[in-house]
């Protein structure tokens, strides 16, 4: 299956999540019940992170047996690699820490379902613009998870690891850029849908509450400038990082380049680097979360959602960057946060095509 397929396919069963809580707070601000189709969306809730509890806990055994018993892991090695000789050397460092890979996936995933008990969404309510009794926030609230689950998991497996078995992975600017847009445009998709657009909100009332409006032209300068600005301030960083002796990773540097390196070496590249992301990323975080979760926890999690850098001078850069645009969507509105987003990465894109020794 290929990649674009598979991410629509794993987030069916989250759209069909969040649908069925604006289907049950529909019904509750119409003085009706919405327990039924509450019930089902946390039911359906509860086998997705159970599941992944259950395979974090038998990746997690499968690490502790494996210290006694050599066989098991040659066994697993064989059957990873396929049979393949140069895929064993990037694989054993993954064996190596299943001990660590399978509580990176079942910590998170035991702790999601908590996040919609009435107690602990009352607590949230206290520090978040969210309503306890919406099952709407209460899913989304418990879907940060899915985001500590990407980290801790990167985390477990090792930035350096990633990058070999990225660098051994071959891949195509072709599929990287459908790839891209096929995740962006999913992401603006699940905003739509979860702010109630097919449920509680005509499309032009979900487009409003999440600040996709027709930019003027002071708007669209302003987004331009926020992004150049942005570049600026984060090569600020840098080198002052430098000075300091605190570089950027090699590590994630070599994942970027994997991940991202084809799409650099032409404009409809770069130009999907910049539209995409601020087309998708902006219309979740600054559109639907940041009015609910606020300035700090939104840019946050917008760091944590870019794993592949785990716990660097990126995610640092990546957690200013959500702060400037978070700042434009309180001032202005989230067309603006596109524009500066796209502004931004198409700089950074430009830069490293027309001056490569720079990156």
């Amino acid at each position: 299956m290929s990649e674009s397929g598979l991410t629509l396919l794993l987030f069916v069963p989250l759209f069909l999540i969040i649908l069925l809580a604006n289907l049950a707070d529909k019904r509750r601000t119409e003085g009706a019940s919405g327990t039924a189709y509450a019930g089902v969306a946390y039911a359906l809730h509860l086998v997705i992170f159970g599941t992944m509890a259950m395979v974090g806990a038998l990746i997690h055994f499968a690490g502790v047996s494996m210290r006694t018993n050599e066989g098991m892991r040659q066994s697993l090695l064989d059957m990873l690699s396929g049979g393949g000789v140069d895929q064993l050397e990037n694989l054993q460092p993954v064996l190596d820490r299943l001990e660590v890979l399978g509580p990176a996936l079942w910590v998170p995933a035991v702790a999601a379902p908590l996040l919609l008990l009435p107690a602990v969404r009352v607590g949230l309510s206290r520090v978040l613009q969210i309503d306890s009794r919406s099952s709407v926030h209460a899913v989304a609230a418990s879907f940060v998870m899915l985001a500590a689950v990407n980290l801790t998991f990167t985390l477990g497996v090792g930035l350096e690891t990633l990058a070999d078995l990225s660098e051994a992975a071959p891949s195509d600017g072709g599929g990287l850029l459908l790839s891209l847009w096929v995740q962006q445009l999913t992401f603006a998709l699940w905003a739509l849908v979860g702010i109630g657009w097919l449920t509680r909100r005509t499309l032009a009332q979900a487009l409003g509450r999440l600040g996709l409006v027709l930019p003027q032209p002071k708007e669209a300068a302003i987004g331009i400038g926020t992004g150049l600005v942005s570049v600026g301030v984060i090569l600020a960083l840098e080198m002052v990082a430098a000075a300091a002796g605190w570089g950027f990773d090699e590590n994630v540097e070599r994942l970027t380049e994997s991940l991202i390196g084809p799409l650099l070496g032409s404009i409809p590249g770069i130009l999907t680097l910049g539209l995409a992301a601020g087309i998708g990323e902006e219309t979740l975080f600054r559109g639907a979360l940041q009015p609910r979760f606020g300035l700090l926890f939104t840019s946050l999690l917008f760091a944590v959602v870019h794993s592949q850098y785990g716990i660097t001078l990126s995610t640092l850069a990546v957690f200013i960057v959500g702060l400037i645009l978070g700042g434009i969507r309180i001032r202005f509105n989230t067309s603006t946060c596109v524009i500066a987003h796209a502004a931004y990465n198409i700089t950074l894109g430009l830069i490293a095509y027309l001056y490569p020794q720079v990156f």
